[in-house]
This record gives structure tokens, C-alpha cells and sequence, in this order.
């Protein structure tokens, strides 16, 4: 019960600052209490994840159109890093291709969502990714 005694942590790996600002703010208007931690690019987001002591993410929302390191790349890295595979990744992205959503899927992510530009869609696909991920879904602990 110790993961719940804490508020759960959601990393955004996005770029877009008014992506950024959208998501948080389907996040708040929830009734659950997240602590949104960002980052905006891909080896600020390594950085973030191999820092020791850190708490780690309870859920990863990962854009695949990153500066210094895209997020293909960083998803390879997740899946293959012993201590992060088991972070669920949802990728949320503007790209529809085919490649793109095969390529995903081949590194293990575990969903791919392609955003929507209507703000009553966005807001509805984060919303529903909260809800599936960090309400409904048994994760395992992350202190294993």
C-alpha cells in the first residue's frame, strides 16, 4: 500500500509547450490528485529516468516528435532498461503512419493514441488515459 500513500506520478515527454499545457489541464480537471512531471526532450527525459532516488513515473505519456533524441529512441531505451521496462508507456502523438504505430508497438509501448487537435477530443482521450491507466489497470509495484 506504500505506492498509494503517494500521489502518482505522470511524465509527459513532450515538446509542444501548448500540448503541454493542454494536457495538464485535462489532468486537473479530474478528481485525482497527479503530480505532472515534464520533460522536452529526449535526453532530458533519460536524464530524468536513470536519476537515482528519483521516484519513478507511474504512467509515461511519450510524443514521438522529440528534439535531441526522439522518442522511438527513448522508448527502445525504457523497454530495454531492466529498472524502467515495466513503467507503462502510452504514446501520444499527432502521427497517424502506419510505420510510426508498427515501429511502437515492435518496442513493446504499451498503447498508441494519436492526439487530436479538437480540445473537447484531447481533453477526452487524456482523461481516458488516466482513467484506464492509473484507476482501472493492476500495475505492478515499481519498488520491486
Amino acid at each position: 500500500m506504500q505506492a498509494d500513500a503517494r500521489n502518482k506520478v505522470i511524465f509527459l515527454i513532450e515538446d509542444n509547450r501548448g500540448d503541454i499545457r493542454l494536457i495538464q489541464e485535462a489532468l486537473k480537471s479530474t478528481t485525482a490528485h497527479y503530480e505532472v512531471v515534464v520533460a522536452r526532450d529526449g535526453v532530458e527525459a533519460m536524464d530524468y529516468l536513470r536519476q537515482d532516488g528519483e521516484i519513478r513515473p507511474d504512467l509515461i505519456l511519450l510524443d514521438l516528435n522529440l528534439p535531441k533524441k526522439d522518442g522511438r529512441e527513448v522508448l527502445a531505451e525504457i523497454k530495454s532498461d531492466a529498472s524502467l521496462k515495466h513503467i507503462p508507456v502510452v504514446v501520444l502523438t499527432t502521427s497517424r503512419n502506419e510505420e510510426d504505430i508498427f515501429k511502437s508497438y515492435d518496442l513493446h509501448v504499451n498503447c498508441y493514441i494519436s492526439k487530436s487537435r479538437n480540445l473537447a477530443e484531447l481533453f477526452k482521450i487524456v482523461r481516458g488515459i488516466e482513467e484506464f491507466w492509473l484507476e482501472t489497470a493492476t500495475l505492478p509495484s515499481l519498488s520491486q
